[in-house]
């Protein structure tokens, strides 16, 4: 199932995407927001960890052009391979939650998607091409 695999890692790496700190729950969060160079973090993600791939240099390429990826509104299409990958996990009693996390999170993101939902928006587009369906 390397399609479910994949789709794991663009999810993972969505998900880990900072936009802004946003502390507010704490009672003085000045000192904790911040706001993140992220063409800067995906550059060390994609020199620093044992998790190197093809998909952290997309990710750095997209932010490197546009930062705040506003050409993405960050609806993530379903090509279908990831549905089949779960729906072919759960015929067969084969659990695999990293599977059908990865299928939630794309249809959830055509609710209203956050900074995350841009990412894999962008890494789906550099990775196949994949342009974002409208509403």
């Amino acid at each position: 199932m390397p399609v479910g695999a994949l789709v794991g890692m663009f999810v993972a790496v969505g998900a880990a995407s900072v936009h802004r700190a946003d502390p507010t729950p704490l009672r003085e969060p000045e000192p904790y927001r911040y706001d993140f160079d992220r063409p800067q973090v995906a550059q060390v993600w994609r020199r620093g960890p044992v998790i190197a791939s093809w998909l952290l240099d997309l990710t750095t390429q997209a932010l490197l052009q546009s930062p705040d990826l506003a050409v993405f509104s960050g609806r993530v299409s379903d090509s279908g391979e990831g549905r089949w990958t779960s729906i072919a996990a759960i015929d067969v009693d084969a659990p695999a939650p990293v599977f059908t996390t990865a299928l939630r999170e794309g249809c959830t993101s055509r609710g209203d998607a956050d900074f995350g939902d841009k990412v894999l928006s962008a890494m789906r587009f550099g990775f196949g091409g994949h342009h974002e369906k409208q509403a």
